[in-house]
């Protein structure tokens, strides 16, 4: 059993996308710039948020956070927005979800533009995603696809079972399993919780993807010997004995499927740091594209 790292690669990555950034800074041309609108203090978006904000200190790039009341409105959000979209120095932004009920989340992802939507939540990009066009791929979806590539993991022909349809992980990675290419050319199933029969069609699976935020959700006799189990989500279970008053757990019962699994990811250290390092490289290709039109 293999363990995949998602520390190590998305520390890989930065280090790679530092050295593009430096050559950028001795040619005399601008470092791309991410900006983030977050409203009202969700402690997860909060601690997330001034990740990216390190993240970006830490590489080179330009950052800008943008911090609004939870009381703010809908038009004050769109307006902010509408800043950005204009702003020649943003290359590329992120509004933090959730937000407060009483903002459309829809309205606000369709007013970015999709040019700077480094999210790639925009249905534009999901659109060119689904047609295999160059676009921003969501970044835990792709984070997923550089671990696959980085650890060498054979995905053609093989039998990839998506637990989770949301939006921004498991409808993604059904369309990208199944696209031609590496990773990709796998016969994909989307299922969800309330698929019947769901054991039956796991442990008939080459490769696990599960995000469905339900904690220790897939157990050992879900899978077959040797599958690859790929575990996005990433609950808060509230523990008394617990220092933070709480504990992390995935949608994996790890101790056991790690057992049988040829490969899988940890939480925490496995997809999570993948989505922060992929958010930056297509903030890397936002300002590759946005150069042509201002250097």
């Amino acid at each position: 059993m293999t363990i995949l790292d998602g520390k190590k690669i998305s520390n890989d990555i930065k280090e790679e996308i530092t050295g593009q950034v430096t050559q950028m800074k001795e040619r005399g041309e601008k470092v791309p710039h991410l900006a983030a609108i977050i409203v009202g203090n969700d402690g997860a978006s909060m601690t997330y948020v001034n990740s990216k904000v390190r993240a970006c200190k830490r590489i080179g790039f330009e950052s800008t956070l943008v911090r609004m009341p939870s009381t703010s409105s809908e038009l004050e959000l769109l307006k902010k927005i509408k800043e950005l979209n204009e702003d020649d120095n943003i290359d590329g932004f992120i509004v933090q979800l959730p937000l407060p009920p009483q903002i459309d989340t829809q309205k606000v992802l369709l007013a970015v533009n999709p040019d700077k939507d480094v999210d790639g939540f925009h249905p534009t990009n999901f659109g060119k995603m689904s047609l295999d066009m160059s676009t921003f791929i969501p970044a835990t979806p792709f984070g997923i696809l550089e671990l696959l590539e980085r650890y060498d993991i054979p995905t053609k022909g093989k039998h990839t079972v998506v637990i989770g349809r949301s939006h921004i992980v498991g409808r993604p990675m059904s369309i990208l399993m199944g696209r031609s290419g590496f990773p990709g050319n796998s016969t994909v199933t989307l299922t969800h919780e309330f698929t019947k029969n769901i054991t039956q069609i796991t442990s008939q699976a080459d490769i696990v993807i599960i995000a469905v935020g339900i904690p220790n959700f897939l157990k050992v006799e879900m899978i077959k010997d040797d599958a690859v189990v790929i575990d996005v989500g990433i609950t808060r279970v509230p523990d008394e004995n617990e220092e933070r008053g709480y504990y992390l757990a995935g949608d994996v019962d790890f101790e056991n499927v790690s057992k049988r699994a040829s490969f899988i990811t940890p939480v925490p250290g496995g997809v999570g740091p993948m989505t922060i390092a992929m958010l930056l490289k297509n903030t890397l290709l936002a300002r590759e594209r946005h150069r042509g039109e201002k250097y």
